[in-house]
C-alpha cells in the first residue's frame, strides 16, 4: 500500500497518509507520479478554508509535466475530516485570472473545515488519509504551523504493509 510521508522539522509535523487510490484513482495517479521523487512544498495555513495547511504545487513543477493535466473532482468533499489530505484543482484563468491551474494539497486538521473560497465553493478530491493514531500529532504540528506562519513541508512517497 502506498503512503506519503509528510514532514516540516519546525513544528514537528511527521505523519503518513494512506492513498486512496481506490476513491481517487485520478487524483491519486497525480500525486504519485508528482511524488516520484520527494518534494518541498511551501505550507501556510489556509486564510478561507478553516483548519488548513495549503501546500500549493509550485508552477514550476507543473510545467512541461504530463501529470499536470486537469483533475477531477474525486471522493469529493465540501467538508474535509480531520486528517484527510485533500487535492484541490483550479482550472488555468478560474481564480483571479492566473494563466495556471492551481494543484493544491490540502492538509486538514480540525473540525469546521469548509472549501469555500472567494471563487465560491470548490469541491476537493480526498486523495489521502493521515493514519488515526498520529492524527492528535498532525493537528498539534499544524498549529504549531498556524502560529510560526510560512514554512516548507516535504512530502515523499512510502509503502506501507496494510496492518
Amino acid at each position: 500500500m502506498t503512503s506519503i510521508r509528510i514532514s516540516e522539522p519546525r513544528s514537528k509535523l511527521s505523519v503518513t497518509a494512506l492513498l486512496l487510490p481506490g476513491k481517487a484513482p485520478e487524483n491519486a495517479a497525480f500525486l504519485t507520479a508528482y511524488l516520484g521523487r520527494p518534494r518541498v512544498v511551501p505550507g501556510i495555513h489556509a486564510m478561507w478554508t478553516g483548519p488548513e495547511i495549503s501546500c500549493p504545487v509550485p508552477a514550476a513543477d507543473l510545467e512541461g509535466q504530463a501529470y499536470a493535466q486537469p483533475l477531477p473532482a474525486e471522493n469529493a468533499t465540501l467538508t474535509p475530516q480531520p486528517g484527510d489530505i485533500v487535492l484541490s484543482y483550479v482550472p488555468p484563468r478560474m481564480w483571479g485570472g492566473n494563466p495556471n491551474a492551481i494543484f493544491d494539497i490540502g492538509l486538514f486538521y480540525g473540525q469546521g473545515a469548509r472549501l469555500l473560497f472567494p471563487i465560491g465553493w470548490l469541491a476537493g478530491s480526498v486523495v489521502a488519509q493521515v493514519k488515526p493514531e498520529e492524527r492528535d500529532q498532525f493537528a498539534a504540528a499544524c498549529g504549531i504551523i498556524r502560529r510560526n506562519g510560512a514554512c516548507d513541508i516535504t512530502f515523499s512517497l512510502v509503502e506501507t504493509s496494510n496492518g
